[in-house]
C-alpha cells in the first residue's frame, strides 16, 4: 500500500532530484531532514507500515520482493541509496541495471556476512580479530581448538545491537550456544581485549573526493550504543591517520560512493576493523549539530553528484541514545547545548526511539552536560 503523506514544503517541482531509499526508518527520516532543504524529495520502501521517515515523504509499504511493488517505487527515480543493510542484494543489483544505486551493491554484499566482511578486510591488509568459518558442531570445536576462549560465536548474517551472538568462556558455553542459536552459518571470532571501541565514518564522492570525522568513541551496554563522544578523548593524529587510511582502502577497492563507517577496536595504538557499515550510521549522528556538514547532507551530496561539505567539529559533541523509554523533554531541553531528536517511534524495551546531541566548545563543560542527562535517561 501507499502511506499518504503531507509534503513539508512546497509542491516538489518536476525538475527536482528524486532519491529512492531502501528503508524508512530513522536513518532515512534523517536523510530526508537532511535532503529537503537542498531541493531533494524522497521515496521509501520498507515493508513495515508507520516507520519514521514515512512523515516526510512517500512510503511504498510492501515487501522488498513485491515486483510491482519495487517497479513502482523505481518509477521516476534519480538515484537509489539504502538505511538497511538487510535489503536482498539481488534487488539492489536488479535496481543497478535500471537506476543508479550508490553505494554499489558489492558493498552490501560485503557487508552483509561478517566472514566474507572480515575476509576483504584481510585481503586489504587492515587487522581484524582471529576467525574462523563455522558451519557444523564439529567445526565449531575445531575452531574452538585453534582460536581458544574466551572467543564470541556470531551469525554471519543478519543480528544488530548484540542480537545474534554468544560470548564463549568455557567449554560449556560451547555446546549451549551452538544448540540456542540453531544456525549452522555462524563465524567464531577471538574475543579482543580492547582499551576502547571507535568508529570512523568517511564519505567518498563520484569523483573520488573523499571526506572524514574524527574518530569516535562509543559505548555500549547490553550490545545497544549508548553514548558517542566526538572527538574521541585523547585522539591522536597517528590513530586517526590509521583508521582514515583503513577506510580509504575500503572506499577505493568497493569504488564507494557515500557514507561509510567502520567499528573498530583500539588496543594500545593499534586498531583493529570489527565491522563495516555501508550506510549513514548510529555513531554519527552527532554530526548534525557538530559538525559543520552532517553525515546525512554528506551523504546525500555523494550520490547525488554535490561537492562534499566539510567534516570540521567546531567544538566537543555527545550523542547519546534514548532507549525504550522516552524522558521529559522540557527537562532535556534545559540542559544548554543539548538536542533533542525523536524518531516517532512507539516506545518499547531495547528500542531506540530518538537520540540526544550536546556539544561544548570544551570536554569538560561537555562531561558536565553528560551527567546531568544520564541522571534524566536511561543509560
Amino acid at each position: 500500500m501507499l502511506r499518504p503523506y503531507m509534503p513539508l514544503t512546497t509542491p516538489f517541482q518536476d525538475d527536482m532530484t528524486t532519491i529512492g531509499v531502501l528503508g524508512a526508518g530513522q536513518l532515512g527520516r534523517m536523510l530526508a531532514l537532511a535532503g529537503l532543504p537542498l531541493g531533494l524529495r524522497f521515496r521509501f520502501l520498507d515493508p513495515v507500515p508507520n516507520s519514521p521517515a514515512g512523515a516526510l515523504a512517500e512510503h511504498i509499504v510492501a515487501a522488498y520482493t513485491d515486483e510491482q511493488a519495487v517497479a513502482r517505487f523505481m518509477d521516476g527515480l534519480d538515484v537509489i541509496t539504502y538505511e538497511f543493510e538487510n535489503v536482498p542484494v539481488e534487488l539492489l543489483n536488479y535496481m543497478a541495471s535500471k537506476v543508479p544505486v550508490y553505494p554499489m551493491p558489492v558493498a552490501l554484499e560485503k557487508g552483509q556476512d561478517r566472514f566474507i566482511e572480515k575476509s576483504f578486510f584481510k585481503s586489504l591488509g587492515i587487522p581484524t580479530p582471529d576467525f574462523m568459518d563455522v558451519n557444523s558442531k564439529m567445526a565449531l570445536d575445531e575452531a574452538v581448538r585453534q582460536l581458544g576462549l574466551p572467543a564470541i560465536l556470531k551469525t554471519r548474517r543478519l543480528g544488530y545491537d548484540g542480537k545474534g551472538q554468544f560470548v564463549l568462556r568455557s567449554n560449556s558455553d560451547v555446546d549451549f550456544a551452538w544448540t540456542a542459536m540453531a544456525n549452522p552459518v555462524l563465524i567464531l571470532e577471538k574475543l579482543v581485549p580492547f582499551d576502547r571501541e571507535l568508529s570512523i565514518l568517511g564519505v567518498r564522492g563520484k569523483d573520488g573526493q573523499t571526506e572524514f570525522y574524527p574518530l569516535i568513541e562509543n559505548r555500549h551496554r547490553e550490545g545497544i550504543l549508548r553514548l558517542s563522544l566526538s572527538p574521541a578523548p585523547r585522539l591522536m593524529l597517528e590513530l586517526q591517520a590509521k583508521a582514515e587510511g583503513y577506510a580509504q582502502s575500503v572506499m577505493a577497492a568497493l569504488g564507494y560512493v557515500g557514507v561509510l563507517a567502520i567499528e573498530l577496536f583500539q588496543v594500545g595504538d593499534q586498531l583493529i576493523a570489527n565491522e563495516m557499515a555501508p550506510r549513514v550510521h548510529n555513531s554519527g549522528h552527532w554530526t548534525i549539530e557538530g559538525a559543520v556538514t552532517s553525515q546525512f547532507e554528506n551523504h546525500l551530496r555523494a550520490v547525488v553528484g554535490l561537492p562534499l561539505g566539510s567534516t570540521r567539529t567546531p567544538g566537543s559533541c555527545a550523542m547519546l541514545n534514548l532507549i525504550g523509554s522516552l524522558p521529559d523533554a522540557n527537562a532535556i531541553l534545559r540542559i544548554d547545548g543539548a538536542h533533542l531528536h525523536l524518531y516517532g517511534k512507539d516506545a518499547r524495551p531495547g528500542r531506540k526511539l530518538g537520540h540526544v546531541t550536546l556539544v561544548d566548545r570544551n570536554l569538560g563543560p561537555l562531561n558536565e552536560k553528560i551527567e546531568l542527562l544520564k541522571g534524566l535517561i536511561d543509560q
